[in-house]
């Protein structure tokens, strides 16, 4: 097959789907398939998306072709770079691969994919669920209401299928009602990314304020919707229980840093958290390493690579039940719990209390468990199996009324 995989950018601090979208056309070129990527390019960009493929396994394998930025306002609009783009590249492709929802460039692919009969698939990454529409605001959700009732839509209910990360996913487009066969296949990781892990230290030597002291480690966008406002107090409620422990934040900000300063300044704690920016490649995992739990109690996610990634390098970790992954308690490797400051830190609190030997199992049963069932060679496959059943299936020819939201 000739897979084109299509996405607004692959600058990864925008977030999980650059880094799905590239570690999936990774892992699927070594399966006989030729794979290509195509994005807008962003000379800002250009040394952290660099710098972010340069370990994954395969990627030299895969094509990155780049769309010159559209021009400003009505230019921006007509998106005529990326009209033109298609209309040239989609010969002899036969799947189109879509990474988000709310972005012009995925509209002009999919248009260009039905002009030349090719079927295509749309992965949301999270961004239809029932929070990422309706709670972030009045403005907000009535823009994405009728972003998708006018243009999305069409996108969407046309695609030969949606791929989503997990059942709860899939459950929360049943009110939108597009009428588009669902695949449920999730995320996953390299094992040669994990394997071997960085030496014990190698963050505290990069970070020696923090000492030998325990740490809490959060590695995610600094957003409000990643729960920051109740790990920050969590950590207040733990503070005095565990005089030495520390809370490292680490991830590029997305317009929350100077409210989490705020917060943190409120709850007395400053002085005990370390904001250490974005992490890529061997310091993230050797922040991993050294923390004695990672920590994402967010309102909403899809399928979160850092808590697989964390998983992988024998973390244990708390996150929360909307980040959809419940298999982080049925399997031992951590504490999965409602939204709120207390369930936060009883959990933080219970793992932090264990014996060496029973947090070092926890974190083995989570790495055990990520390269069992979460490796990106599998996942690939089912991707491929899924491509080639919707090749076979026409999708709907057209977009029904826009109930439910």
């Amino acid at each position: 097959m000739r897979i084109l995989h299509v996405i607004q950018t692959l600058d990864p601090k925008t977030g999980g789907p650059p880094a799905v979208a590239t570690r999936l056309a990774a892992a699927q070129a070594p399966l006989g398939h030729e794979v290509s990527i195509a994005s807008y390019a962003s000379a800002e960009a250009q040394t952290r998306v660099a710098s972010s493929l340069a370990p994954i396994p395969g990627m030299s394998a895969v094509t990155l072709h780049t769309i010159a930025p559209e021009g400003p306002g009505l230019a921006r609009f007509r998106g005529a770079n990326a009209r033109a783009w298609f209309g040239a590249n989609l010969g002899g492709v036969s799947a189109i691969h879509l990474h988000g929802v709310w972005e012009g460039l995925l509209v002009r692919a999919a248009r260009a994919a039905r002009a030349h009969r090719v079927p295509y698939v749309v992965t949301p990454h999270g961004m239809l669920d029932p929070w990422s529409i309706r709670g972030q605001g009045f403005v907000n959700t009535t823009k994405k209401r009728l972003a998708l009732l006018a243009i999305y839509r069409a996108m969407l209910c046309r695609a030969a299928f949606l791929h989503v990360l997990n059942p709860d996913e899939a459950t929360g487009l049943m009110p939108l009602r597009l009428g588009t066969r669902v695949e449920i296949i999730p995320n996953g990781i390299f094992e040669a990314e994990v394997s071997p892990l960085p030496a014990p230290g190698a963050f505290r030597a990069k970070h020696p304020e923090l000492g030998a002291d325990p740490y809490v480690l959060f590695l995610s966008r600094v957003h409000f919707k990643k729960g920051l406002d109740y790990l920050v107090g969590a950590f207040a409620k733990l503070a005095t229980g565990h005089p030495g422990l520390r809370l490292v934040v680490a991830g590029p900000d997305d317009g929350y840093v100077a409210t989490l300063k705020d917060l943190i300044g409120r709850a007395g704690v400053q002085p005990r958290v370390h904001l250490v920016g974005p992490l890529y490649a061997a310091d993230k995992l050797a922040a991993f390493v050294d923390a004695a739990v990672f920590c994402l109690p967010s309102r909403q996610e899809g399928f979160s690579v850092a808590i697989i990634e964390a998983m992988a390098c024998g973390t244990p970790v708390v996150i929360s039940d909307q980040c959809h992954f419940p298999e982080v308690a049925s399997g031992g490797a951590g504490k999965v719990v409602t939204l709120g400051e207390q369930p936060t830190a009883a959990a933080l609190d219970a793992v932090l209390r264990l014996p060496t030997p029973e947090a070092r199992a926890m974190g083995q049963r989570g790495r055990d468990m990520v390269l069992s069932r979460f490796t990106w060679p599998k996942i690939a496959e089912k991707m491929i199996d899924a491509y080639q059943r919707g090749s076979a299936t026409s999708p709907p020819s057209h977009a029904s009324r826009t109930p439910g939201l």
